[in-house]
């Protein structure tokens, strides 16, 4: 059973549809040293079945170094036409090429054949963050879309508080979303 909030997630998604941008939310993780590191990423869907949020990333950025220290995150997420904000903290699994479970197997996979050929050649440039590359070294052929290259990375945010704010009416409306340990959803209706 999907989560309650995730009713009000794809009613936002669908009415701000037309809005290019709202597919783009703020994800925050921890670096090693404790300090905050935040950065806009693009929601490439729900996992199968699951309140899993995707997201795919470079295994030679630094978020890699970031998760495998700690694996809590937050994403805000803004909805302009519908002024709506959706917060949601929870955990991350990183699915990379070694990753054994078939199941996140099959969805890296499927998220790889969904990139347009852009974003796949994205993962055959030199190394993010290090010193610039020669131009030529970015001008690479689209991989194939059947197989992803080892540098890519799916990211799913596994949400266990999820704090919705409808920032129209008077008063505005606000929820918070906890996830119980047997994975039941509890919603409370709390002050602006």
């Amino acid at each position: 059973m999907l989560a309650p909030w995730r009713t009000h997630l794809s009613a936002a998604l669908h009415r701000n549809r037309s809005l290019v941008y709202a597919q783009y939310f703020q994800l925050a993780t921890v670096r090693q040293d404790g300090t905050p590191a935040n950065r806009t990423v693009v929601f490439r869907g729900f996992q199968q079945n699951s309140d899993r949020i995707q997201i795919v990333t470079d295994n030679r950025s630094a978020k890699i170094e970031e998760i495998e220290s700690s694996s809590h995150a937050e994403a805000c997420w803004y909805f302009p036409k519908t002024r709506e904000q959706f917060r949601l903290r929870g955990t991350l699994i990183l699915v990379n090429c070694e990753s054994s479970d078939l199941e996140l197997q099959a969805a890296r996979q499927q998220v790889w054949a969904n990139l347009s050929e852009n974003a796949r050649s994205g993962f055959a440039w030199p190394s993010p963050g290090r010193e610039r590359s020669p131009l030529e070294s970015f001008q690479v052929s689209p991989p194939d879309a059947k197989t992803p290259l080892d540098t890519f990375c799916l990211l799913l945010l596994e949400p266990h508080v999820v704090d919705f704010l409808q920032l129209r009416g008077e008063p505005q409306n606000r929820w918070i979303y906890t996830c119980q340990s047997n994975g039941d959803w509890i919603g409370r209706d709390v002050n602006p």
